[in-house]
């Protein structure tokens, strides 16, 4: 290859680069950046992780006009404390794990009726269900009877529930962001599942 084209490629590989860096911004970068009081770094951050907030939000509250509240409020937390953010976890387990904790911060504060939009915490409709009413219907019954059980969970073992099974974490970052022990999240979710057996068979 003659020098030219060496140099050619090495200058579009870099171009490649930056264009990439642009599209895909270093979030440690970012961390870095906001931990030294920049605002536009953390504003970048709050972008870029906000969708995920709100979506486990959603399933941790069961209403979204309060999940709103408390992705904002879970945001606003988390610019106080990023200096403290030592990163022993990646930055989105230290966020979810604020997250969690306005969650029920919030849900006990409105004291809002303990129901919950299994459409948004568990299952998504199926693409056969809409030309075949009938699992359509099967599906609609299972989702509800799914959501008074989760209600009936103690807090503990249903946000291990909504990490485990639902969002596929492992139980080390389950353990990470609630600030326990692997085999407390291990016990956890098996009791919840016990649980949820038995109270799913009351109410068939």
């Amino acid at each position: 290859m003659s020098r030219l084209a060496s140099r050619c490629r090495r200058t579009t590989e870099a171009g490649r680069r930056v264009r990439d860096y642009r599209l895909e911004p270093d979030v440690n970068e970012l961390v870095d950046r906001s931990r030294e009081g920049d605002q536009a770094a953390f504003g970048e951050l709050a972008r870029l992780h906000q969708h995920e907030v709100y979506t486990l939000a959603v399933r941790l509250v069961g209403d979204r006009t309060l999940a709103a509240d408390v992705t904002q409020e879970a945001l606003i937390r988390a610019w106080r404390a990023i200096g403290r953010f030592r990163g022993d976890s990646s930055f989105s387990t230290w966020l979810y794990r604020i997250t969690a904790n306005v969650a029920w911060t919030l849900k006990g504060r409105a004291a809002r009726q303990r129901t919950y939009q299994l459409d948004a915490m568990i299952f998504q409709p199926q693409a056969d269900d809409r030309g075949n009413p009938e699992v359509a219907g099967e599906r609609t019954e299972l989702r509800a009877r799914l959501g008074a059980a989760l209600a009936e969970l103690a807090r503990s073992q249903r946000t291990v529930v909504i990490l485990k099974d639902v969002y596929g974490w492992s139980h080390k970052e389950i353990s990470d962001a609630l600030s326990i022990s692997v085999t407390a999240s291990k016990v956890r979710l098996h009791r919840a599942h016990l649980r949820l057996r038995e109270l799913l068979k009351e109410a068939s």
